[in-house]
């Protein structure tokens, strides 16, 4: 065969090669054995070559393991802006509840639950709208929802939906609007009920998002006190959807009865919703 011809392979039908015929240096052919060798190392150049990209490539993956892209790492997790902006709401929105729950304490040991709403309106709406500003829950949620309706998320509707505003719009569309419920004891229990499981969800939330912790009484407190809580606030909800019914009109009140419809099946579900997810974080607690 030629000089600089070589067969791809000892197949039939496989690939001929060219290789570049070696030039013959003068010095070459005094020494032929040279000649012969430079073949060899050429492999052995090759080799090294070769060992030293495996070395490099080893050496770029573990660097990017222990310091990944800003990207990456914002990928799997929140950004610094984002859990600067939830420690700082999770701490307002605590004190914000504790203000409320400090004023519904005194109003009602001082002058019953008659004089509660009163003493609670103007720290209840900002708490309570303030939820809007959740790392944006609001538009989250109802981008949510409309996943949920198109099947891209496993989710049941039935535990998103209460979760988008429906104590926003009790606060605003029931409380706020209709001074007949601000004297009724259900406003009481509505305030108290909210405001000790805020309490407790919001502190909660903020230690971990500021120092990483949570401590394991508090996530007990987190994932039980809804056990007597929830039902409460839930019955406080409707009571006094039902006591401000009788002052609606047109559209507004079909709006009502047809949200209200809503907790005759979205309370057990929701309930045992709630329920299987403590169970979770109290079993992965015991477990870490």
């Amino acid at each position: 065969m030629p000089a600089g011809l070589r067969w791809g392979g000892p197949g039939v039908g496989d690939a001929i090669h060219l290789d570049p015929a070696p030039t013959v240096t003068p010095s070459d052919a005094a020494h032929p054995e040279s000649i012969d060798n430079r073949p060899q190392c050429i492999e052995g150049r090759s080799h090294n070559l070769k060992a030293m990209a495996i070395s490099t490539s080893s050496s770029l993956q573990s660097f990017l393991a222990r310091n990944p892209p800003c990207s990456a790492s914002m990928a799997g997790g929140r950004s610094v802006v984002q859990q600067l902006y939830l420690s700082v709401y999770n701490w307002v929105c605590f004190f914000g509840w504790l203000r409320v729950l400090y004023c519904a304490t005194l109003a009602l040991l001082a002058s019953g639950h008659e004089a509660v709403y009163t003493a609670v309106k103007l720290p209840l709406l900002f708490s309570q709208t303030s939820a809007l500003m959740e790392n944006t829950v609001f538009l989250n949620s109802c981008i949510h929802f409309l996943s949920l309706l198109k099947g891209f998320v496993n989710s049941p509707i039935s535990a998103t939906l209460p979760q988008v505003g429906a104590r926003t719009l009790v606060t605003w569309g029931i409380v706020w609007s209709f001074p007949e419920t601000h004297s009724h004891v259900l406003v009481t229990s509505l305030v108290l009920s909210w405001s000790i499981t805020e309490v407790i969800r919001y502190p909660f939330f903020g230690l971990r998002e500021a120092f990483g912790i949570t401590p394991s009484w508090l996530l007990w407190l987190r994932y039980s006190t809804f056990i007597v809580l929830y039902p409460i606030g839930l019955i406080s909800e409707v009571g006094l959807i039902f006591t401000a019914m009788p002052h609606m009109k047109g559209t507004y009140f079909l709006f009502w009865v047809a949200l209200t419809t809503l907790y005759v099946p979205g309370f057990p579900h929701m309930y045992r919703y709630m329920l299987a997810h403590r169970k979770k974080a109290l079993s992965k607690a015991k477990t870490a």
